[in-house]
């Protein structure tokens, strides 16, 4: 089993990579999610993989974080829904967004995902709930507002170059309820 794969970017065509390890090039598909947070082509790259064997073909996904690469795996267990699916599902929602999404049971949030039609979105809620999201404090605490703001917080804190660790642990220490502009400032103190 491929678990991890450390090299140079050589090339990038979503959703898939060719990464360069030792001389060997690995082709990587990956949701949209990472490949936006990819470095440049010609840098070092270390993505957590899952590698999946059939009789047909031999395929290697690619994850920038543990969070995303555990969402994969738990929504590729259920029954009709594939790797590529899967990838369409973290490419068009955060791993976040997908746990608030089940702990909610909201289906029309998956339905936005494109391959998503509304009887898979609610087998996805019926078999991911309680198995996603459970270990995110955040979504399970706070009520559907306040995980949203927590949410949007946790976005803001990435998109500002934090990664998805310093923004959870930020995140643990903000007071309940607090407004998404008023949460970053305290979470930007708390980082700084």
């Amino acid at each position: 089993m491929i678990g991890r794969l450390s090299g140079t970017l050589v090339e990038k065509s979503p959703p898939q990579l060719l990464v360069d390890v030792g001389g060997v090039g690995y082709e990587v598909d990956v949701p949209m999610s990472t490949f936006y947070n990819l470095p440049h082509l010609g840098e070092r790259v270390t993505l957590l993989t899952h590698f999946i064997v059939r009789e047909d073909a031999q395929l290697l996904y690619g994850f920038l974080t543990a969070s995303e690469r555990a969402a994969f795996r738990e929504v590729i267990r259920i029954s009709g829904v594939g790797p590529r699916t899967a990838l369409s599902i973290l490419s068009g929602l955060s791993v976040a967004e997908l746990a608030q999404a089940v702990t909610a049971q909201d289906s029309k949030r998956l339905v936005k995902v494109p391959g998503i039609g509304k009887k898979t979105a609610e087998r996805l809620l019926l078999e991911l709930k309680g198995r996603l999201g459970a270990d995110l404090p955040l979504v399970a605490a706070s009520g559907a507002a306040g995980a949203e703001s927590h949410a949007d917080i946790a976005q803001a804190l990435m998109a500002l170059g934090y990664n998805e660790k310093e923004a959870d642990a930020a995140l643990k220490v903000l007071p309940p309820g607090v407004g998404v502009s008023e949460g970053i400032k305290l979470a930007l103190k708390r980082l700084a």
